[in-house]
């Protein structure tokens, strides 16, 4: 946890985080505990038992609208990452990634709830070339169902502010893993340390109405430019040069490849899943 955290803000009473069973979501489980006195965890898959009184573990489906509404009940504050996390066909898309957006945040508006931290994607501008430099303004380009879900809930949260003034940050993640695994994430890696300094930038910011910012460490080579979202006071502390020479020994990727071509990679090449 950065100091910054501790230095700057008070714990929030109950913060729930959506796909705790996920990759990220087990990163955040350890990482988010500073952040509040009670941390929520719920997934529709198994999760680890809870580990004191400090954590409260409740299955659930997002699709299910009361199962929803009961589980945000008492919440401060809600890290979304729940959700299908790669392409599949839209009927799967639909019922956790749309209406499950839908019921966080209905959930969110009646309970009172009003920050919430939208893990979006880069999928939702997949389809920018790898040459263009875009950033929080640029029209969206959705590379797939997963990205048209994301670029969904990005609507969803501008729309809860402008009507009930719940405020999002909603999280363009890149490729959050311990390393960058081939030349594309050279430029979309982001840490998991600069994960989780960013969400605590996007629970504890005043004012952040609907912002959107594009999760990515200090890298050599990025296509996204972040000034849309500098009063977050998001510096990240890593970068993926120093795997460069690892990466780069992987054998090249043809120039017509996805993974060569556009900032969604192979998302863009998969389905039509007839």
């Amino acid at each position: 946890m950065s100091t910054s955290h501790q230095a700057s803000h008070t714990q929030l009473h109950r913060i729930l985080l959506t796909g705790a069973a996920g990759g990220l979501g087990k990163v955040l489980r350890e990482r988010l505990r500073p952040c509040a006195r009670i941390l929520r965890l719920s997934d529709i898959a198994a999760l680890a038992p809870s580990e004191g009184a400090h954590e409260e573990v409740v299955p659930c489906d997002l699709s299910d609208k009361a199962a929803v509404h009961a589980l945000v009940e008492g919440c401060s504050a809600i890290v979304h990452l729940g959700g299908v996390s790669v392409e599949r066909p839209f009927e799967e898309i639909l019922e956790a990634n749309i209406k499950g957006v839908f019921n966080v945040y209905e959930a969110a508006r009646r309970h009172g709830v009003k920050r919430v931290v939208f893990a979006s994607s880069n999928h939702v501008i997949g389809f920018y070339k790898q040459t263009e430099h875009i950033d929080a303004h640029a029209q969206r380009r959705p590379d797939g169902y997963y990205g048209l879900s994301k670029s969904f809930g990005e609507d969803m949260a501008q729309f809860y502010f402008d009507r009930w003034g719940i405020e999002t940050v909603s999280i363009r993640i890149g490729s959050s893993f311990p390393e960058p695994l081939n030349r594309r994430m050279m430029s979309t890696w982001l840490s998991y340390r600069d994960l989780t300094t960013l969400i605590e930038k996007s629970l504890f910011t005043p004012g952040v109405k609907h912002t959107v910012v594009y999760g990515m460490s200090n890298n050599r080579d990025v296509w996204w430019d972040n000034s849309a979202a500098a009063h977050l006071g998001f510096v990240p502390q890593d970068g993926s040069e120093v795997f460069r020479d690892k990466v780069e020994a992987q054998p090249p990727v043809a120039r017509t490849d996805p993974n060569a071509v556009y900032q969604g990679g192979a998302f863009t090449a998969q389905g039509p899943f007839e």
